[in-house]
Protein backbone atom coordinates (compact mmCIF):
# COMPACT_ATOMS: atom_id res chain seq x y z
CA UNK A 1 0.00 0.00 0.00
CA UNK A 2 1.59 3.40 -0.89
CA UNK A 3 1.05 6.69 0.84
CA UNK A 4 -1.78 7.94 -1.67
CA UNK A 5 -3.58 4.77 -1.30
CA UNK A 6 -3.41 4.95 2.31
CA UNK A 7 -4.64 8.79 2.42
CA UNK A 8 -7.39 8.40 0.03
CA UNK A 9 -8.50 5.34 0.84
CA UNK A 10 -8.41 3.45 -2.26
CA UNK A 11 -6.82 0.24 -1.08
CA UNK A 12 -9.52 -0.57 1.40
CA UNK A 13 -12.22 0.38 -1.37
CA UNK A 14 -10.41 -2.32 -3.39
CA UNK A 15 -10.63 -4.77 -0.35
CA UNK A 16 -14.62 -3.99 0.03
CA UNK A 17 -15.39 -4.79 -3.44
CA UNK A 18 -13.42 -7.95 -2.97
CA UNK A 19 -15.27 -9.16 -0.03
CA UNK A 20 -18.61 -8.33 -1.39
CA UNK A 21 -17.71 -10.22 -4.62
CA UNK A 22 -16.76 -13.01 -2.20
CA UNK A 23 -20.21 -12.80 -0.02
CA UNK A 24 -22.21 -13.11 -3.23
CA UNK A 25 -21.33 -16.19 -4.01
CA UNK A 26 -22.89 -17.17 -0.33
CA UNK A 27 -26.41 -18.29 0.16
CA UNK A 28 -28.87 -16.22 0.42
CA UNK A 29 -28.65 -16.59 4.63
CA UNK A 30 -25.29 -16.32 4.39
CA UNK A 31 -25.77 -13.05 2.68
CA UNK A 32 -27.73 -11.98 5.03
CA UNK A 33 -25.88 -12.22 7.86
CA UNK A 34 -22.70 -11.17 6.50
CA UNK A 35 -24.80 -7.41 6.08
CA UNK A 36 -25.78 -8.03 9.63
CA UNK A 37 -22.50 -8.86 11.03
CA UNK A 38 -20.59 -5.72 9.00
CA UNK A 39 -23.47 -3.31 10.54
CA UNK A 40 -22.49 -4.55 13.85
CA UNK A 41 -19.02 -4.22 13.72
CA UNK A 42 -18.30 -1.06 12.13
CA UNK A 43 -19.18 0.96 15.25
CA UNK A 44 -15.81 -0.86 16.34
CA UNK A 45 -13.74 0.59 13.94
CA UNK A 46 -11.11 2.80 14.22
CA UNK A 47 -11.58 6.67 12.69
CA UNK A 48 -10.10 4.92 9.29
CA UNK A 49 -12.05 1.41 9.62
CA UNK A 50 -8.42 -0.27 8.78
CA UNK A 51 -8.68 -2.27 11.93
CA UNK A 52 -11.55 -4.36 10.71
CA UNK A 53 -10.39 -5.19 7.36
CA UNK A 54 -8.67 -8.17 8.94
CA UNK A 55 -11.41 -9.21 10.99
CA UNK A 56 -14.09 -8.93 7.96
CA UNK A 57 -11.94 -11.14 6.01
CA UNK A 58 -11.74 -13.49 8.27
CA UNK A 59 -15.54 -13.73 9.01
CA UNK A 60 -16.00 -13.89 5.39
CA UNK A 61 -13.47 -16.81 5.28
CA UNK A 62 -15.85 -18.75 8.01
CA UNK A 63 -19.02 -18.22 6.44
CA UNK A 64 -17.05 -19.60 2.85
CA UNK A 65 -15.91 -22.65 4.41
CA UNK A 66 -19.05 -23.25 6.65
CA UNK A 67 -21.35 -22.89 3.90
CA UNK A 68 -19.52 -24.71 1.92
CA UNK A 69 -19.81 -27.62 4.63
CA UNK A 70 -23.57 -27.10 4.14
CA UNK A 71 -24.15 -26.13 7.97
CA UNK A 72 -26.97 -23.60 8.27
CA UNK A 73 -26.07 -19.99 9.66
CA UNK A 74 -27.91 -20.68 12.82
CA UNK A 75 -25.41 -23.26 13.65
CA UNK A 76 -22.28 -21.47 12.94
CA UNK A 77 -23.53 -18.02 14.11
CA UNK A 78 -26.40 -18.39 16.84
CA UNK A 79 -29.23 -16.41 17.63
CA UNK A 80 -27.05 -13.65 19.31
CA UNK A 81 -25.75 -11.91 16.07
CA UNK A 82 -24.35 -8.62 18.77
CA UNK A 83 -22.91 -11.09 20.74
CA UNK A 84 -21.27 -12.87 17.81
CA UNK A 85 -19.70 -9.57 16.88
CA UNK A 86 -18.80 -8.26 20.47
CA UNK A 87 -16.65 -11.54 20.47
CA UNK A 88 -14.98 -10.99 17.12
CA UNK A 89 -13.79 -7.18 18.35
CA UNK A 90 -12.91 -8.18 21.85
CA UNK A 91 -14.47 -8.59 25.38
CA UNK A 92 -17.99 -7.74 26.25
CA UNK A 93 -18.20 -3.78 26.51
CA UNK A 94 -15.59 -3.23 23.94
CA UNK A 95 -15.24 0.52 23.23
CA UNK A 96 -16.43 1.84 20.47
CA UNK A 97 -15.41 5.20 18.27
CA UNK A 98 -17.90 7.06 20.15
CA UNK A 99 -17.34 5.37 23.22
CA UNK A 100 -13.61 6.85 22.82
CA UNK A 101 -14.44 10.51 21.43
CA UNK A 102 -17.12 10.97 24.16
CA UNK A 103 -14.29 10.11 26.80
CA UNK A 104 -11.77 12.20 25.30
CA UNK A 105 -14.58 14.80 24.98
CA UNK A 106 -15.44 14.31 29.18
CA UNK A 107 -11.28 14.85 29.58
CA UNK A 108 -10.77 18.08 27.84
CA UNK A 109 -13.82 19.84 29.37
CA UNK A 110 -12.51 18.72 32.75
CA UNK A 111 -9.11 19.69 32.23
CA UNK A 112 -10.97 23.58 31.16
CA UNK A 113 -12.73 23.19 34.09
CA UNK A 114 -10.06 22.60 36.25
CA UNK A 115 -11.29 19.41 37.85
Amino acid sequence: MNFWEKITGSDMTKEMKAFEARARKLPADYQEAWEKIKTNLWSYSDFTGRNLMPILDGVLGLLEETAADGQSIQEVLGDDMSGFCLALVGEEGAKSFRDKWRQQLNNNVAKKLGK
